[in-house]
């Protein structure tokens, strides 16, 4: 089974189905012992009539004890050594589908890691949590044929031969009767695999939602609208409902036709038999060895319609692996070292210009656009930006995060204490947050703390940096979890910190301490914050005002309000913080 620690190695996908055999391939001497043992395990089920029929014939019927006492002993063996091969079997099988789900898993993560911080932009977090949840156990169950799938199809094709030794009429109703029970499930399971992955594409939209609403549920209850999303939530949980009902009403006849049919296909099989035994045409033994060969066909069929359900829904659950296998992370087409000294860093796009060592700010109507310039002057998505003249896409992409941090003022916080939070050694590779320093010194972490105004948090937490902090540090208010985002961005000490509105969620007295001690703090180190708060603006150097994601008017915060009245509106938010710049 695969360790820990070991690269699972480079996954098939090209398809659901070439995925499914790359994890047979990947065990493929487990795989192998997991079909023998099962095929052994199977056709020593099929010997078993056989014995019976013999113990009849030659010993029961003539009185011969010593022939009876005989078979009945090999009766007694094959049983002991079935018992033992079906423990066997189940122990292989069982590390089978562990090894295919503790692969996926590391697969899955893996290239989640690789996505970085584009994985937000390729696929919502709904999708990888079903994903993680359900179709990576749904994967591994599918793998169900490796071991008895092989075994039921050897033991028909032996106990087709057993019965054709004693009456070819049985022998063909048997051989054709079967795989035509096979071919009436067929188009039950086609429609399995078409509402199972509609099933699971709402599944994962509805996750996401789940996901939205935990993490905005305090929000949603201060604007008084709870109770529409719980509304809206309630609505799509039930289509999902409704959803699942279709699937489990597909997989309720999928499973009662397995066993039904076979069942009912025993019952005209002995009648046949016994036909043919009253008019002499077969022994009373053979009679018995019929009963139970086709009783022990059963089980074979039953795991083929297993099988066929299981790698049904496999197939859909790989198909969703394999399409997140198929994004691709940023690319790295860059071929230039990054440049040495004094180099402005420009957006063409924008017409913004930061120059170094100077604190900019850009103010624009709308949020969006500020965050759009800053993914493209932190190369996260492409663009024409450029670096001392040099196009950031030319630029080696793991310089360009050496050099440039984007810090989101909504980047995740993993659970752990508020060291691991600030310093990030908890998820030390995790798209914007990763960095490539050594774990700081704790005076590191209380000047990064202090400048972001949070040495409250840590007075007020019991154990300070040790304190526990739940996933998305929900323990902590909106502007706590700001200020601890900003610490860490800080102790990071970039040469170029892009940060996304980080002072947003922050009262105005806190804003005030945070704008002062980011200016004297960065002193002589590149820094873009995106803002429109006046209280941020007037610690500025350079100030950008946008409109539709350009440049209108640059200067300071003074000469703008005096000259830009849709500036003055911008950020003239209330008459309190203006009063206080000017």
């Amino acid at each position: 089974m695969i360790d820990a620690y070991e690269e699972p190695g480079e996954p098939d996908s090209r398809g659901g189905g070439r995925y499914l055999w790359w994890l047979v391939r990947c065990q493929a001497g487990r795989s192998l012992a997991g079909a023998g043992l099962g095929t052994v395990w199977m056709v020593l089920l099929a010997a078993t009539p056989y014995l019976l029929s013999r113990a009849v014939d030659d010993g029961l019927v003539p009185g011969d004890f010593p022939a009876l006492a005989g078979w009945t002993g090999a009766l007694f063996a094959v049983g002991a050594v079935n018992a033992w091969l079906g423990v066997m079997r189940h122990r292989t099988m069982t590390r089978v589908r562990m090894d295919a789900n503790f692969r996926t898993v590391k697969v899955v993560v893996g290239h989640a890691v690789r996505l970085g911080a584009a994985l937000r932009r390729r696929v919502g977090a709904g999708e990888v949590v079903t994903i993680g949840v359900g179709d990576v156990q749904t994967i591994s169950h599918s793998l169900t044929v490796v071991g008895p799938g092989v075994g039921a199809l050897v033991a028909y094709l032996v106990v087709a031969g057993l019965l054709l030794s004693i009456s070819t009429l049985i022998a063909a109703v048997v051989l054709l009767g079967l795989p035509l029970i096979v071919v009436l499930v067929g188009p039950l399971l086609a429609r399995l695999q078409g509402t199972e992955a509609e099933y699971r594409e709402r599944q994962g939209v509805l996750t996401a939602r789940i996901a939205d609403l935990a993490g905005g549920l305090r929000v949603l209850n201060g604007l008084g609208g709870k109770s529409l999303f719980a509304d809206a939530f309630h609505r799509d949980s039930q289509r999902l409902r409704r959803q699942g009902y279709r699937v489990g009403s597909v997989t309720s006849w999928v499973q009662s036709l397995g066993v039904g049919l076979p069942t009912l296909f025993l019952a005209v099989v002995t009648w046949l038999a016994a036909r043919l035994a009253a008019q002499g045409s077969i022994s009373i033994g053979e009679l018995v060895s019929v009963y139970g060969y086709v009783a022990v066909l059963v089980g074979p069929v039953a795991f083929w319609v297993e099988c066929g359900y299981q790698i049904s829904r496999g197939l859909v659950a790989a198909r969703r692996v394999v399409r997140f296998l198929q994004l691709e992370p940023l690319a790295d087409t860059g071929t230039c070292d990054a440049p040495t000294g004094q180099a402005v860093l420009h957006d063409p796009e924008s017409g913004v210009r930061v120059h170094p060592g100077t604190l900019t700010a850009l103010a624009c109507s709308r949020p969006s656009d500020a965050t759009a310039i800053l993914d493209r002057l932190g190369r996260y998505v492409p663009s024409t930006a450029t670096w001392g003249d040099i196009p950031l896409d030319k630029i080696r992409l793991n310089q360009i995060r050496q050099h440039i941090l984007v810090a989101d003022h909504e980047a995740d916080l993993f659970a752990g204490t508020l060291h691991e939070a600030v310093s990030g050694t908890a998820y030390r590779g995790a798209g914007n947050c990763a960095t490539s320093h050594t774990k700081p010194a704790p005076a590191n972490e209380q000047a990064a703390l202090h400048t972001a105004a949070a040495e409250d948090i840590l007075h007020a937490l019991p154990n300070g940096l040790d304190s526990p902090l739940d996933p998305q540090a929900r323990n902590l208010s909106g502007g706590q979890r700001q200020r601890i985002r900003l610490a860490r961005a800080l102790l990071a000490d970039p040469e170029i910190l892009l940060a996304v509105e980080p002072t947003s969620a922050l009262d105005a007295h806190t804003e005030a301490l945070v704008a002062q001690r980011l200016r004297a703090a960065r002193q002589g180190r590149t820094t873009v914050v995106t803002t429109t708060s006046p209280l941020v603006l007037d610690r500025a150097d350079t100030v950008y005002y946008l409109v539709d994601g350009k440049v209108t008017a640059t200067g300071d915060h003074h000469q703008l309000l005096d000259t830009e009245p849709g500036y003055r509106a911008l950020v003239a938010r209330d008459a309190d913080a203006e009063e206080f710049v000017r």
